[in-house]
């Protein structure tokens, strides 16, 4: 580094500290500040939770195997990066989801989106619901909104709209999926605000996805609709989209722009501090870095850890964060043993139903050309707020807790031709009632420790869009500081 040149440190190498660390280097050339970038990873891998291998042709995702498209951010860096002719949408001839219920799989009725109903038939002929669970879900249309007075959880909100029938056997489970979270902890306002938006516009959560089917018919993008409504069961999946090759061509694509030069692998930050204007990060190897600007994109607890001889009421409020921990285990099976027709995306498994795992993706079917002909591909999903023990198991025990389920749901007697259990510790955030209201008193910190930046899933969105967006606004933020400092 030059005596005129700057640097930024990045501290993570997920998605959220390899775009911050690809926006800076490619806005600061672009406009000319001369910027020396550091990425620091402490593992021996980039991508953090995603993690993409193949085993004889088929397409294994150990973490996320696809994102969102109603959020912007993944879709317009795919295509900034030249990965628009590898995105693959997902199958539209199996589109729904399935939720188990009394020992079976039954589909979730067309048009219900996470936590209620937006057709009305389709509700009426699904056997998830008794006469008095829908009767009750319908007094949603006439029961007045509650005035505003805080946040609310997830739990809270869907029995006094809908009834305690749609958060056990539908909004427990869809949420779980994402959040592998306990609805009674979960800040609605910090995960699904719209269903809060609804209730304040239209006075009916039902009313207002109606409103919004209405929209989505209007305006339908090329990956499915352009609102959070769309029409198939289990809404969801008809808005994600995914690469060929798996998400971890995402990360090398990153990688390769912010060149492997800048990017230190197996480089744990034990410490750092302040020395006048800049950050002084100390690395495990006995190495200093001094930056203009430092990028902390790790989780909230190992940010409190990093900061807490900094600013220790800052590192209180992060360390307040909570954490879950979940494994992702892949199945590959000959099609043959699988009994199941494997007609949809996946299931997912409430927690009233005392089984072992959270869900079960059919990756091979959600995603074309996943799997070699006459193979299929499971992802089986454990652990979570609600089944933390299952996490502590030995490898064999989870298993086999797993085999037992897809045996029961699938049909499944065979053993597997080969399996990957992904254990991911302490990975996702728990965005509790509250949530929002820690977060801004955390950015209010750090506003007062000038050249820091804070990324990644603890914030204001757990999806790759939102670790996307995150990324990039805090390197235009940085950089906004850089121009600041370049002289003349």
């Amino acid at each position: 580094m030059t005596a005129q040149q700057m640097r930024a440190v990045i501290v993570g190498g997920g998605i959220a500290g390899l775009t911050a660390a690809y926006r800076l280097r490619a806005e600061a050339t672009r406009s000319g500040v001369p910027l020396d970038v550091v990425l620091v990873e402490a593992s021996d891998r980039l991508g953090g939770v995603i993690s993409t291998e193949t085993f004889e042709g088929a397409v294994i995702e150990n973490g996320p195997d696809s994102f969102i498209t109603t959020k912007p951010a993944a879709l317009l860096l795919c295509g900034e990066l030249g990965l628009v002719r590898n995105l693959v949408e997902t199958n539209n001839q199996f589109r729904r989801a399935f939720i188990a219920f009394r020992n079976k799989l039954h589909p979730l009725p067309e048009g219900f989106f996470m936590l209620a109903p937006s057709q009305m038939l389709p509700l009426l002929q699904s056997p998830l619901f008794s006469p008095l669970g829908k009767m009750r879900m319908m007094l949603d249309v006439v029961l007045p909104a509650k005035p505003d007075a805080g946040d609310e959880s997830l739990a809270s909100f869907v029995k006094r709209r809908l009834g305690k029938e749609v958060l056990d056997r539908v909004a427990q489970p869809m949420m779980a999926g994402i959040y592998t979270a306990d609805p009674e902890k979960l800040s609605l306002r910090s995960t699904m605000p719209q269903f809060l938006q609804y209730e304040a516009d239209y006075g009916s959560v039902i009313v207002g996805l109606q409103e919004q089917r209405k929209k989505a018919d209007r305006c339908e993008s090329s990956f499915g609709t352009n609102d959070m409504t769309a029409r198939d069961s289990g809404a969801r999946y008809s808005m994600f989209a995914t690469l060929d090759s798996g998400m971890g061509l995402l990360v090398s694509a990153l990688a390769e722009r912010i060149g492997t030069d800048k990017i230190r692998l197996k480089s744990r930050v034990e410490g750092l501090r302040r020395d006048r204007d800049r950050w002084i990060v100390n690395l495990d190897e006995g190495e200093t870095l001094e930056a203009d600007v430092l990028i902390l994109a790790v989780p909230a607890h190992k940010c409190a850890n990093l900061l807490h001889g900094v600013d220790p009421q800052l590192s209180n409020s992060l360390a307040g964060i909570e954490y879950a921990s979940s494994m992702v285990l892949n199945m590959v099976y000959k099609r043959s043993d699988i009994a199941n027709a494997l007609d949809g995306f996946g299931f997912v498994v409430p927690a009233v139903e005392h089984r072992n795992i959270i869900a079960c993706s059919y990756s091979s079917i959600k995603f074309p050309h996943r799997a070699p002909e006459g193979m299929a591909t499971l992802r089986v999903f454990l652990g979570g707020a609600l089944r933390p023990e299952i996490t502590t198991l030995s490898e064999p025990e989870v298993v086999s807790l797993a085999q037992r389920d897809l045996r029961h749901y699938l049909g499944i007697k065979a053993q597997p031709i080969w399996y990957k259990l992904a254990r991911w510790a302490e990975s996702m955030p728990q965005y509790e009632v509250g949530h929002a209201a820690r977060v801004d008193q955390i950015m209010h910190a750090v506003h007062n420790l000038p050249g820091l930046y804070l990324a990644g899933n603890a914030y204001s969105g757990v999806g790759i869009p939102d670790c996307i967006k995150g990324g990039e606004n805090v390197a235009r933020a940085a950089l906004e500081r850089l121009h600041t400092l370049v002289p003349g």
